[in-house]
């Protein structure tokens, strides 16, 4: 039973972050083109993730790429710039993304 309870903790407290990230990807409007496992409109995050995966500085790239908007990475359709999020919350964001594997 305790096992089992301390299992339990451990699972919501990875499970809580990554389900509150996902609630702010959702408040901003990001996964209208964006979902966790398949392409939309742009790429998956499981795909954003291993493309970036283990590079230096991926979170702060991302980050940029969030606020400033993108093109030509992912194909022909741009990313447009996200003028409602700012720099913390598009940290937060590039580092859930990168953790969604």
């Amino acid at each position: 039973m305790k096992r089992t309870l301390i299992t339990l903790a451990m699972t919501l407290s990875v499970a809580v972050p990554a389900m509150a990230d996902q609630a702010l990807a959702t408040s901003k409007n990001c996964m209208a083109c964006h979902a966790v496992d398949k392409k939309l409109v742009g790429p998956a995050y499981k795909e954003v993730a291993a493309k970036y995966a283990g590079q230096a500085g991926a979170a702060d790239k991302l980050a940029e790429k969030i606020m400033k908007g993108s093109s030509g990475v992912w194909g022909p359709v741009p990313m447009p710039a996200n003028a409602q999020v700012n720099a913390d919350e598009a940290k937060k964001l590039a580092t859930w993304i990168l953790a969604t594997k």
